[in-house]
């Protein structure tokens, strides 16, 4: 089964919570609106910013906003963050993983493409989708952001 990991899952619920807010989130707050543990939430925070998801501002008014529009930011973008590069097998050119039997392996290189596949369909899913789904059936209790209405949320 491919899945993504808990704490992808849970990254994708910070942004959608900070995405959301009016202005900048603390750690504290998202931890306490979301329900994901502090510790957690910071630790999510650190491979955000690192990857431009998300950009901190130290002070009394500080905190996290996206780092780029929800339009601009992918499933995918996401899952790197968290995860690192996308990989199906440990044979994909992006694995970081060697595998055992790649020197007598009959479909060496041949998941690559089903791995650029799939990559495509994470690209093509946007953090403002996500965000549109989820306001439109009512599940978060905040305001959407102004952003949406260029993209039909």
């Amino acid at each position: 089964m491919f899945k993504v990991n808990k704490l992808t899952d849970y990254a994708m619920v910070v942004l959608i919570d900070i995405a959301c807010a009016d202005g900048r989130r603390s750690a504290h707050q998202v931890s306490d609106h979301t329900g994901i543990p502090l510790p957690t939430v910071a630790k999510l925070m650190k491979s955000l910013n690192k990857a431009g998801l998300v950009a901190s501002q130290r002070g009394a008014t500080g905190g996290y906003a996206l780092g780029r529009q929800p339009r601009e930011i992918s499933v995918a973008d996401v899952i790197e963050a968290v995860e690192g590069p996308i990989a199906l097998t440990a044979c994909a050119d992006t694995s970081d993983e060697t595998c055992s039997m790649q020197s007598s392996c009959l479909v060496q290189g041949k998941w690559n493409r089903v791995n650029r596949a799939v990559r495509a369909a994470l690209t093509d899913v946007t953090l403002a989708e996500m965000i549109a789904d989820i306001c439109s059936f009512g599940l978060l209790p905040i305001q959407r952001p102004r952003d949406l209405a260029a993209v039909g949320g």
